[in-house]
């Protein structure tokens, strides 16, 4: 038991030390240079497979970080970590260009203190990624002049959780989910003028911000079933998360190239390290998913967030709407008691995501629609090879806009144990 325990500890141990050098290399948008960044909707590995499934129904393979109250049907101890990797063809009608990017997308673990009435979970997450770099060219208006524009953007907030299932009566789970706050954003708008010969004039600026994030939030959740037939389940379930005015501190200069980042060099210093908040709406979810107990699931999942009242730590005028994400999953095992066909006890998914996302420009909404594909194979009795893949199309090319089409794969493994729960009756 002792040995077990030692490698289980040093693979989390080994996984933590992985996201902590490469959580900010996650791909993110061309649209992630407005407001907090793009929100992560979609779950882990296994939800991604189905559009994100996650509020309505879980199971006790995964652990479930959508919904805290159906980690009570995680009935076995459970480790979790993923690499995602995402392509981006962004087009605005008369040029292309391609940004790709990857890195460890999570780690999650479900500790069943008490098998189907009471199990906590702990792991980290990225909750917003910033990844864009943009070049610009445009005549100085009134001057044969051309400026050029380099504008980049990384980072993103992730958050460090716990949180627990409680099975509240029959039938009935709800579940509490914090989170530690941390992270920063970068970015960066380089300017440098030019005359019709294409000579530099001037030296080039540069702005320099960097937004570091530290607080704390809170995600609420409840989940219902009703048990139609012996072999059929009805399955409801709700979240809500707040997180309201979140708490860092900024620091913004306007210097030459080069020399913004630092405090201590000539330039225009017009933030120190200053203590603020950024304000993040408030999510609700909602979700229904149909069961047939070992054969397949299906259901239908909503979220809502009304980025109207969005406020930035420096105050800058964003017009961003109202985000709302609905999902259609499909999820089977075609014969789960199947031992000699590894084909058969297999899982696979299907799902269509829709979002309708808060960036809202030239009186356009920027809609983006992706059709999702998993699996998980058992590579042996009890642990999961988790694989999600997932191709959409972003926004448009009328109104002067980026059309972006995406191909994201996310590879995760899911380590399962059903002996650290439960008494040994024999040495």
């Amino acid at each position: 038991m002792l040995n077990r325990f030692k490698w289980h500890l040093l693979g989390v141990c080994c996984t933590l030390f992985l996201f902590r050098e490469v959580q900010a290399q996650s791909s993110a948008s061309t649209y992630s240079a407005l407001g907090i960044g793009e929100f992560n909707y979609s779950g882990l590995t296994h939800n991604q497979g189905t559009g994100g499934l996650g509020i309505s129904f879980g199971t006790g393979w995964n652990p479930n970080v959508v919904n805290p109250a159906l980690q009570t049907r995680n009935t076995i101890f459970n480790f979790q970590a993923a690499l995602n990797y995402k392509r981006i063809n962004a087009n605005n009608g008369t040029e292309t260009s391609n940004v790709d990017g990857g890195g460890l997308s999570y780690i999650a673990m479900s500790l069943p203190f008490k098998p189907t009435k009471f199990t906590m979970g702990m792991g980290l997450n990225q909750l917003t990624s910033v990844n864009y770099d943009l070049e610009i060219t445009s005549r100085v208006a009134g001057t044969q002049l051309n400026s050029f524009n380099t504008i980049t953007g990384d980072g993103g907030i992730s958050e460090a959780y716990i949180s627990g299932g409680f099975l509240l009566a029959k039938n009935l789970s709800i579940g509490v989910h914090g989170s530690y706050l941390f992270g920063s954003t970068i970015r960066t708008n380089q300017l440098a003028i030019y005359d019709s010969l294409g000579t530099q004039v001037g030296n080039s600026s540069e702005f320099y911000e960097r937004l570091t994030i530290s607080d704390v939030g809170l995600k609420l959740g409840a989940h219902y079933y009703f048990r139609l037939n012996e072999k059929t389940n009805l399955h409801l379930g709700a979240i809500y998360q707040t997180l309201g005015d979140v708490r860092g501190k900024a620091f913004a200069k306007l210097a030459s190239f080069g020399e913004a980042s630092d405090p201590d060099t000539p330039g225009d210093l017009l933030a120190n390290d200053e203590k603020g908040s950024v304000y993040i709406p408030n999510r609700y979810g909602f979700g229904i998913s149909y069961e047939r107990l070992n054969k397949f699931v299906i259901g239908l999942e909503g979220q809502y967030q009304d980025f109207t009242g969005f406020r930035s730590f420096l105050g800058d005028p964003l017009n961003l709407s109202e985000a709302i994400k609905v999902g259609l999953g499909f999820e089977i095992v075609p014969d789960y008691l199947s031992v000699d066909n590894l084909a058969k006890r297999s899982t696979y998914r299907v799902g269509v995501e829709f979002q309708q996302t808060p960036y809202y420009l030239n009186q356009t909404s920027i809609n983006d629609l992706g059709i999702n594909f998993g699996t998980s194979f058992r590579v042996n009795q009890l642990s999961l090879l988790n694989l999600a893949f997932k191709v959409g199309r972003r926004g448009t090319l009328e109104q002067g806009l980026v059309r972006e089409t995406y191909v994201n794969f996310s590879l995760g493994f899911s380590l399962n144990d059903n002996t650290w729960f439960y008494k040994r009756v024999f040495e």
